[in-house]
């Protein structure tokens, strides 16, 4: 309960954290939203991270690595943020939650890790459930739903990207050192679009770091006080609360194919996740 708990309450907070986002996105650049954020975070994941890791958690033996994976996470991010100046937030959430199919794809072709044909079968679906709710084709098409598609796919790039990392490395190192690295990264690139801070949204930046910081750390705990198959399935809670924030907020109603979509690829994802859990108990039943 208490894995599910943190589970839930994350997601929340990430999900305020992009309604947020979406706010600022009419005023500021995404990449200059994405350096406030990070740069205010930094401090937080520092402490976080010394706290459940200790000193060690400041020990990078790959940096470079984690350079590469915050370039992966800003640019996933920015596309994200893009996307949630034309898309309704529930939109863009659903969209983005097809990052776990493109995780199981990429591993086949990438990794030549072992997919069966069930999982094979979840991808497509999970690809049916995008195509439902980007409609290419029709009328009701618009190209920013390409943009949080071109999301997932990185995003799923920088899960696999975790490979990169040293094993010696903690959960909090890869936490601190993606904070970090995207500061960095945006740090370079802000200055290009910058527009300066008025005075009434300096709330809404520290907001976003907060809740930002805040709904990854609770996730990632999560993962510590149960197994991946009883606490994963909840991350698609964010679908009920991106629709809640963006009727609350903006008024936007997703309509009949948006949540067809939904449930169609949060449907895949979950079908996927229980393979894979399935597959990891055989494999450790053999080496037993």
């Amino acid at each position: 309960m208490t894995g599910i708990l943190l589970m839930c309450t994350g997601v929340a907070c990430l999900c305020i954290n992009d309604a947020i986002a979406k706010t600022l996105a009419v005023h500021y650049a995404p990449v200059q939203i994405l350096f406030l954020r990070n740069l205010l975070a930094l401090p937080g994941a520092l402490v976080i991270a010394v706290a459940m890791g200790g000193t060690a958690a400041l020990r990078s033996y790959r940096p470079m690595a984690h350079v590469l994976r915050g370039a992966l996470w800003l640019g996933a991010a920015a596309l994200f943020f893009t996307s949630l100046r034309h898309l309704g937030l529930a939109e863009a959430t659903t969209l983005i939650f097809a990052a776990p199919v493109f995780i199981t794809a990429l591993s086949a072709m990438w990794l030549r890790e072992e997919v069966g044909w069930r999982r094979w079968s979840a991808v497509l679906v999970g690809f049916a459930g995008v195509l439902v709710v980007v409609r290419p084709g029709s009328d009701a098409f618009q190209a920013a739903s390409v943009l949080p598609v071109a999301a997932a796919v990185l995003y799923a790039v920088l899960m696999i990207g975790a490979r990169w990392v040293d094993p010696r490395e903690s959960v909090w190192t890869l936490m601190l050192y993606l904070v970090g690295a995207g500061a960095l990264l945006a740090g370079l690139v802000s200055p290009f679009f910058w527009t300066p801070v008025r005075g009434e949204d300096a709330a809404l930046f520290i907001a976003i770091a907060i809740f930002g910081t805040a709904g990854i750390t609770m996730m990632t705990q999560a993962f510590r006080f149960a197994p991946a198959p009883v606490v994963a399935p909840f991350d698609y809670t964010a679908l009920l609360w991106a629709t809640a924030l963006g009727w609350l907020v903006w008024r936007d109603v997703p309509d009949l194919a948006t949540y067809l979509g939904a449930g169609i690829i949060a449907a895949s994802g979950l079908f996927i996740v229980f393979r894979e859990r399935a597959a990891e108990d055989r494999g450790a039943g053999r080496d037993s």
